[in-house]
Order: C-alpha cells, then structure tokens, then sequence
C-alpha cells in the first residue's frame, strides 16, 4: 500500500526538532545574522516596514529576524513573534532582553491557524518557515487575514537544489545512506518554493496583489567546511531525523562523507557555502 504523507505527525515531528535544536539555533545566532540578514534587511525593506509598524513573525525560530523587525519599527512598534516549538521562542526573548528590546513579545502558534484577530498587523514575515508548512495555502490566507488591508507578506526561501549544496549536499548523502525513499507527494521540504515563479504564484494564487520577488546570494562564510558541518550538526535538526536508522557507526560515517563532499567549497581565506535565496512580497489588497 502506498504511503500518504500525514500533515498531522508531520507537524509533530518538527516541532519535536525544533524543540530538540532550539538552543543550538540560538547559540548560533550571530552566524544566521550574517549568513541571513543581507536577506532579512530586504525583506523588510521590501515589505515597506516603517517605525510603529505591528509585525506578526511567522515561524520565527530563534527570532533573530524578530529582533532586527524591532529595530526597524521602533519603541512605537511591535512584534510578535510566534512558533509551533516554544522552547525556541524563550531564545527570541532571551536575545531580545540582551539587546534591551521590550517591544517584542511571542506565542506558541501554528502558522496555519494563526490565533491573532483579522486585520491586525501592518506586516506578516517569514524566515525560511513557509517552505516547511504542509499546506502553504492555508497559511498564506490566515496571513492574509490577519494583514490590515494595504499590508504585505513578506517571505525568505531557499531556491533550488543546484544553488544551495551547502544544504542539499548532507541532504542527499544522508538520504543515500539511509536509502529513503523519495519525499511523499505533498510533502513540504526546504526547496519547495524555490523554483523561477513559484513563490510568486503562490503569494498570487493566496490573492495577494503587487507580488514580488528578487533572487538573493547568500552563500555560509565559515571558516573551514569542518565547521559549517559542526553548524548543520547542531542546529538542522531535520538531518539527525533522517539519520534516525542508522547505527551510531553509520551516522559517524555519514557526517564524515559530507564533510568531505563540502571541503570541495573550501578556498585560501575559508569556506564558502553555496546559498541561494529568494525574497518575496505580497500586498493584501485594499478593498
């Protein structure tokens, strides 16, 4: 019998890694600001942030995103920040003490059955989140929802396989070695939205108005391919999901391939892991 993909479990199983990798994602939060923040400083700019604006953050992780909305909308502004795992939210509030910000508060929530009223926030962002939602639709409409009308969603995602080996390397060695099978059909994934046009059709088909996108190179500067595999180790908790049958001399062994298979984007001065991004906004519409 042919297996279906359960949205449900699904969701259970992510929240149980992001549960898992939460403090690693946070420890490493000044590589995510200088690998993701050209990105997110244009996600916002394209979704015209201005001071005193309400920003609703979807997905929001470890909220270092959330901390750069902050500082773009003010002491006037606010953001919500919110997650299925909320053991990663405790770190969004954790760097948002550090840096003195009390303008950001943050809830457990499913992106797509998002518990904030209609019409209620200027803006509604998502760093790398979108890509994992099982039914993307229904969480670009509640998004949609919650939006004042004339405001905009706003999303990073991956683009395609080719332009992200930084990823898509551990990826395919892991699901070689573990002999999985293909991803279910309707299964959502890191590259889901990341093809020419996809994300745009996506924002357009939700019925958003204005959609746009621009393609970004945000390749992983490191220091050595050692330590980006010490980075994905520690915080890409999906990987370790998928190595889950293998033995411990099996995952060594996996670990020790993609090192290698990822020095191949080692140079003189350091590692440079190829990332490619694409930025997109969408407009609620007025009437």
């Amino acid at each position: 019998m042919e297996k279906v993909f359960d949205p449900q479990h699904y969701k259970v199983t992510t929240r149980e890694q992001w549960q898992t990798a939460a403090e690693a994602w946070h420890r490493w939060h000044p590589t995510l600001k200088s690998w993701l923040g050209p990105a997110t400083d244009l996600m916002l700019d394209m979704a015209k942030v201005k001071e005193g604006y309400r920003v609703l953050d979807v997905a929001a992780g470890a909220g270092e995103q959330s901390i750069t909305a902050a500082e773009k909308v003010g002491p006037s502004g606010y953001v919500l920040a919110t997650d299925l795992a909320p053991k990663i939210l405790d770190f969004a509030l954790e760097l948002a003490n550090e840096k003195g910000i009390n303008t950001i508060e943050t809830k457990e929530m499913d992106g797509e059955n998002l518990t904030v009223p209609d019409n209620s926030f200027d803006t509604v962002i998502s760093r790398v989140g979108l890509i994992f939602f099982p039914d993307q639709q229904k969480a670009l409409k509640e998004m949609m929802r919650v939006l004042k009308p004339g405001g905009y969603v706003a999303a990073i995602v991956y683009s395609t396989v080719d332009k992200n080996q930084f990823f898509s390397t551990p990826v395919s060695v892991i699901r070689r070695r573990a002999q999985l099978p293909p991803p279910l059909a309707g299964q959502p994934g890191p590259f889901s939205l990341g093809a020419n046009g996809v994300l745009d059709d996506a924002f357009t088909k939700a019925g958003f108005v204005n959609v746009e996108s621009k393609v970004v190179s945000a390749p992983v500067i490191m220091n050595s391919a050692k330590e980006c595999v010490r980075f994905e180790y520690e915080s890409f908790a999906a990987l370790h999901q998928m190595l889950g049958g293998l033995s411990d001399a099996e995952k060594a062994a996996a670990w020790e391939e993609i090192q290698t298979e990822l020095a191949k984007f080692e140079h003189a001065n350091g590692f440079s892991g190829p990332c490619e991004l694409v930025v997109g906004v969408g407009q609620k519409p007025l009437g």
